[in-house]
């Protein structure tokens, strides 16, 4: 059976969980989308890329972004990041404020919106958002090979105006000192990086390189260190998913970040990486269809890093 095969048997095995849960009503531009939408893609180290379903739709990839850009921060900034955020499971939704203040402004881990904006914040440094969103827009460009990935700016705007949650976080944040540019400006390179628009297609191949020890394999591009490539895959395994990080290591058992946009990115290390985008969400945030999606895809496959 050809790995297509597969895919289009996980596809129609979980056709009862298209349309199921809930969207993220909170962002305008999300409460609109369509829960029916379901995609899969997947790239594996030759290059090639197979796909089922609405894999060629753009959406917004939302919390995904935090991945690439903790990339680009460790890049820049080493071991020295982790003197601004933690890397221990939050076990607590995705934008609480009650352990930051118990933990006096320094965020859990990257992968929280709490963390992610002291990222943001630590990329932008000494130059402004708008530099450093192009330098991620790049990063990003390189990564899944495609020029043309860009900014939905009305989505980014959007966000920003019912956004009063993250902003709460990010002055929380820096009245403990934790940020070193103004709010404002961390939070228009935050808004903006989450309104990047991709496919499944795109971000499966932007992905590659966590599964390959951080060498992107059909380029032979070093994308970054063998190191942070585990340490950026450890903290998706222990804290992609918000408070259900545990359950989808339990079911999948793949490094993996997923976003309210209803999208998740998994990282089979050694075979390739995956896209899935369903809208509908289960409790936690995470996309119902796209969690199942993988769940079968990995009883398949045997791709679990628990074999």
């Amino acid at each position: 059976m050809s790995f297509q095969d597969v895919l289009e048997e996980v596809v129609a095995d979980i056709s009862a969980y298209r349309g199921q849960g809930k969207v993220a009503a909170y962002i305008p531009t999300l409460a609109r989308a369509d829960t029916s939408k379901l995609g899969v893609a997947a790239v594996l180290g030759d290059g090639k890329s197979h796909a089922v379903g609405d894999t060629d739709e753009a959406f917004s990839i939302q919390s995904v972004a935090y991945v690439f850009t903790l990339a680009l921060a460790l890049q820049h900034h080493k071991s020295a990041l982790w003197n601004h955020v933690g890397r221990e499971p939050a076990g607590s939704p995705v934008n609480s404020i009650i352990q930051l203040e118990m933990e006096k402004g320094r965020p859990r881990n990257p992968l929280t919106a709490a963390g992610s904006l002291v990222v943001c914040d630590q990329l932008i440094g000494r130059r402004s958002a708008d530099e450093a969103l192009e330098e991620l827009l790049q990063f990003i460009r390189t990564c899944a090979g495609d020029d043309n990935i860009a900014v939905d700016e009305t989505l980014a705007m959007s966000e920003s105006k019912a956004g009063a949650l993250n902003r709460s976080l990010a002055y929380f944040i820096a009245a403990f000192g934790n940020l070193q540019n103004p709010v404002e400006q961390v939070l228009s390179f935050y808004y903006r990086q989450c309104s990047i628009a991709m496919t499944c297609r795109q971000l499966a191949r932007a992905a590659l390189f966590l599964a390959f020890d951080g060498t992107d394999p059909v380029t032979g591009a070093q994308v970054t260190i063998p190191s942070r490539s585990r340490r950026i895959n450890a903290l998706m395994l222990t804290a992609g998913h918000y408070d259900n990080s545990g359950d989808f290591a339990f079911r999948v058992g793949l490094p993996g970040k997923s976003s309210v946009s209803g999208a998740i990115i998994a990282i089979a290390p050694g075979h390739g990486a995956v896209c899935t985008w369903s809208p509908g969400l289960n409790a936690a945030g995470t996309s119902l269809a796209g969690a199942m999606a993988l769940e079968r895809l990995v009883e398949r496959t045997g791709w679990s890093i628990f074999v």
